[in-house]
């Protein structure tokens, strides 16, 4: 009786901690749990209520979506404190990005628990779905048919041992309408109240048949969105130029190019060249002096000396801030603010379609499915910046330019000892704006055809499942506006027809930059598929003193076969195209692997009040061996109200094809001017002393043939309580622990411990450091433990009714290693963190709402803490302290409103206002760094299109 009578609150809720009990034909209330249909939910094998599992499950329903205002998978993900802060949303690498990532075009995924998305499972209907095209790692949130799902089911657990690889930071089952009777039109708007970032969408839906009445059910839903680019010149808030709050552009290409110095060779000669009359007192490679001055100047705009017309004159640009760099030779240069040529949000339009049916065979039921995806992405960012030097990419201007005496006087004003270098070649860094933005588009199609079937086993009350599916993604890049060929560019501005050092240029010089464009080139494609065949069966085994003990069995087969094919950069029709980010080097032609899996589950109601379910799971992978992951959780009910829980597994995950595959890959360093060389430099902050100026080496990525899978151990530990039927709450801690992790080491882990990274640290024969090799090994790991809570309540007031639910997250610790035989690092949590999870401690949604008759109104508060920000070299050696820095990002707060009406005929209205106060995303010392997000503010944490008003109109025929 205790069992159903907490089932049952639960159940009258109807969301989240899934905490009701095993069904027993009749209740205490009635027998209305009788009557409840058993299904299949997220992280179980055996048939049951939807509310009985033991572990902590999120469910957002179709009305839940619909009034959050919610049109795509990646703003629903976005929206779950239990998802993690990395590097996993388009506006996160909108730009040129590092390592692998760079094949990120047009994706967004998933990162439960912060455990990344490669840790975490994305489901359609509780099947796997095929992953990016481009990487294989995760499965691209932008294919899912978000306009046809019903409800979202997130399991806040490891799952190995239902699910096998990838299930450690948990499980998103997205499921999709099976019913619908006649046909219905919806339409979408998602506003902004300053232009950009605008969301459009439009759906029909229709179907015939009803499954339980007419023994059949058909079903189509197709839909079109179209998400409008926002970019950094459109939102106020978005300024790389803050030096008072230490923030400013590491980045001295600008579009009045400044000057900068090479090395002088047998056939290369500059006006930093070596004068012999002079000796040391001369130019040289590493800049020039001023008289009477011991600081060597490299990378000077003729704009910032004195008697120019100052950095401003350009637009977007300032003073390169030598003070907050800590750089004193950079103190005649120029910066441009390349965030406000970033994109906020990429412009996406996707078209899904999702066709259903289902046929009753007395108690059998067969259902076919077809879900298909075409999206369509521009990743767009800053004009591409030439920096010149003296081998392949000689850009430069020669006496042959019109504004070349004008520059050199101006360098000779101040540096006299330019000018016996008079005549020879000026090179430079040039921001080309006359380029325009760079753009690569992506297409992707993806498609999956399911045919299955369900229904009674001849014996014991068993049921079964079976199906077989097929599915692909393919995506396509190619090259659009702002890309250009290398030697074309070098002549161009060597004879003088495009200007370099000034902001306007001849028609002349336009048409030949436009002869030497690379737009249509294919950049590279790729595919990912998955064939899977499985197979289930659970029921009744045997009569404990709880009640009935239930088993589940299957196996599961599945091929997943990828392919990768980058066109060779030297291959290109006119050659070298600059910055264009080819991966020959990655090309995989058509890997297979096979996976064999059998597993079992066993639920058993010990006592009335104890429960235990034990499952188990044997995965094995072609090229890995064979792995098998158990799992055990408890569930104990001391009283009706009170429900403690447990849980332990284990977990896995095999190397994508990409980690163990892709060739060496080297790319010029991506980071700012904080590194050096830790050898030289044993305090590791740039500074003038010998050995600890900046460095720039190369990045060395790549697989690793040699990868193995990574392990995990998970546990938690929760309470749910529930006095009454109209009031519960639930809180978890759980843990996760990874070993042997596929490891990218880090630039700063690679620096803090460089007596055990030496080999990674290559060097030339006069041992200055070229590169850094940063491929995948297998080695360390991480700890991460958290607190997940929930507390939701409802009540009635006259005729209507109120609801109230608040659910979070907080990360209690969260700590790695770089290598097994270090101890844990510091605490990760509330740390800046570049290129991964800063760690935020709190976050939580309190949402409360009204329904009376018709309408139904919300208000809802998304909360994130904040955490330590960024901070610049000439901060951290103490040489400039700006008067307005904070040390912390502020938290982020939002509110947002939606109201419902249904009164119509046939017709449904929703209207909402997201970010009703039009908060504008907190102050992050968040440098660009050729991430494209858009300096002074995060994009892993904040919206950046502040406050929108959304309409929906659904019309049922």
């Amino acid at each position: 009786m205790r069992l159903n009578r907490l089932a049952l609150c639960f159940l009258t809720l109807g969301m989240g901690a899934h905490l009701g009990a095993q069904a027993q034909g009749t209740t205490g209330s009635g027998g209305d749990t009788a009557k409840l249909e058993k299904v299949v939910v997220t992280g179980s094998s055996i048939k049951r209520l939807r509310d009985e599992g033991s572990l902590p499950v999120q469910v957002f329903t179709r009305a839940e979506i619909d009034r959050a205002g919610i049109s795509s998978a990646e703003q629903l993900v976005g929206l779950l404190t239990s998802n993690g802060n990395g590097v996993d949303n388009m506006a996160s690498q909108s730009d040129v990005v590092a390592g692998d990532a760079r094949g990120n075009n047009g994706a967004s995924f998933a990162n439960l628990r912060g455990q990344g998305s490669r840790n975490t499972l994305v489901l359609l209907n509780g099947r796997r779905v095929a992953s990016h095209g481009l990487n294989g790692t995760a499965v691209n949130l932008n294919t899912i048919p978000m306009n046809a799902i019903e409800r979202v089911e997130v399991l806040k657990d490891g799952a190995s041992a239902i699910y096998g690889t990838d299930a450690i930071g948990g499980v998103i089952n997205f499921i999709t309408k099976k019913d619908l009777s006649g046909l219905q039109l919806e339409g979408f708007m998602d506003v902004p109240s300053r232009k950009g970032g605008e969301v459009y969408g439009v759906k029909v839906s229709g179907g015939l048949g009803n499954l339980a009445k007419d023994g059949y059910s058909l079903l189509f839903a197709a839909a079109h969105t179209d998400n409008k680019i926002l970019t950094g010149q459109q939102r106020d808030f978005v300024n790389t130029f803050q030096p008072d709050r230490g923030l400013s552009v590491d980045t001295r290409g600008t579009p009045i190019a400044t000057v900068f110095a090479v090395g002088t060779t047998a056939t290369v000669t500059n006006i930093f060249s070596p004068i012999a009359a002079l000796g040391a007192a001369g130019p040289s490679s590493t800049g020039v002096l001023r008289p009477g001055d011991t600081v060597r100047y490299n990378g000077i705009n003729t704009l910032d000396l004195p008697g120019g017309a100052g950095c401003g004159s350009m637009p977007n640009s300032a003073p390169y801030d030598d003070r907050l760099w800590n750089n004193p030779a950079t103190a005649f240069g120029c910066a441009w603010d390349t965030g406000v040529s970033a994109t906020l949000q990429q412009p996406v339009k996707n078209t899904s379609l999702v066709l259903r049916g289902s046929y009753k065979l007395g108690e059998h039921q067969i259902s076919a499915e077809l879900v298909g995806a075409k999206v369509n992405s521009y990743k767009a960012f800053s004009e591409v910046q030439l920096i010149g030097n003296n081998s392949t990419a000689r850009y430069r201007i020669t006496t042959a330019n019109s504004s070349y005496n004008d520059v050199f006087n101006a360098l000779v004003g101040a540096f006299p000892t330019l000018e016996g270098n008079r005549g020879r070649d000026i090179y430079f860094r040039w921001r080309c704006l006359p380029c325009g933005p760079r753009e690569i588009e992506t297409d992707t199609e993806s498609r999956r055809f399911f045919l299955g079937a369900d229904g009674p086993l001849p014996f014991a009350d068993w049921d079964y499942r079976v199906g077989v599916s097929t599915g692909y993604s393919e995506d396509k890049s190619a090259l659009r506006n702002g890309y250009y060929y290398r030697d074309g560019m070098v002549n161009i501005l060597a004879n003088g027809s495009l200007n370099p050092f000034t902001l306007s240029q001849t028609s002349a010089g336009l048409a030949a930059l436009e002869g030497i464009n690379a737009r249509g080139l294919p950049l590279y494609g790729g595919k990912f598929e998955v064939k899977q065949a499985d197979a289930s069966a659970s029921g009744p085994i045997m009569k404990l003193p709880g009640g009935t003990a239930m088993a589940a069995v299957g196996v599961d087969l599945r091929r997943e076969t990828y392919r990768f094919r980058g066109l060779p950069a030297a291959s290109a029709p006119g050659g070298i195209i600059i910055a264009a980010p080819f991966d020959e080097s990655n090309s995989v032609d058509g890997k297979s692997r096979d996976v064999k899996a059998v597993y079992g589950e066993l639920l058993m109601p010990v006592l009335k009040t104890v429960e235990a379910t034990l499952a188990v799971r044997t995965d094995q992978y072609t090229g890995f061996g064979r792995t098998t992951n158990p799992k055990l959780a408890v569930r104990w009910f001391p009283s009706e109200q009170i429900m403690v829980r447990s849980s332990y597994s284990t977990g896995f995950r095999v190397p994508t094809f990409s980690q163990q595959l892709n060739g060496v890959t080297q790319s010029p360093f991506s980071g700012v001017s904080t590194l050096v060389d830790p050898e030289k430099c044993p305090s590791l902050v740039v500074s003038g002393l010998p050995g600890c100026t900046s460095i720039s080496p190369d990045t060395i990525d790549g697989g690793n043939p040699n990868l193995q899978p990574e392990k995990a151990n998970i546990a938690s530990v929760g309470l749910a309580f529930s006095p009454t039927r109209d009031l519960r709450a639930s809180i978890d801690w759980w843990s996760i622990e990874l070993k042997d992790s596929m490891r990218k080491p880090g630039i700063s882990e690679l620096t803090r411990y460089y007596d055990l990274f030496k080999s990674r640290w290559v060097r030339d024969s006069a041992g200055n450091v070229t590169a850094i090799d940063q491929r995948w090994f297998n080695t360390g790991g991480s700890k991460t433990t958290g607190l997940e809570w929930e507390v939701e309540g409802q009540f009635r007031v006259g005729d209507g009714r109120w609801k109230a639910n608040v659910n979070g997250t907080y990360l209690l610790s969260k700590k790695s290693r770089a290598l097994d035989v270090l101890p844990y690092g510091p605490s990760e949590i509330g740390q800046f963190n570049r290129y991964g999870d800063p760690g935020i401690r709190w976050k939580h949604t309190a949402t409360f709402s009204y329904t009376e008759g018709a309408w139904t109104s919300s208000l809802t508060q998304r909360y994130s803490s904040g955490y330590n920000d960024n901070v610049l070299p000439g901060v951290v050696a103490g040489r400039v302290s700006p008067p307005n820095w904070s040390p912390k990002v502020q938290p982020y707060t939002v509110y947002d409103v939606s109201v419902s009406y249904k009164g119509f005929k046939n017709m449904e209205v929703i209207a909402g206002i997201k970010n009703l106060l039009d908060d504008a995303p907190p102050f992050s010392a968040y440098y660009d760094d050729n991430l494209g997000s858009g300096s002074s503010w995060d994009p892993r944490v904040a919206d950046p299109r502040m406050r929108s008003f959304n309409l929906r109109v659904r019309y049922n025929f």
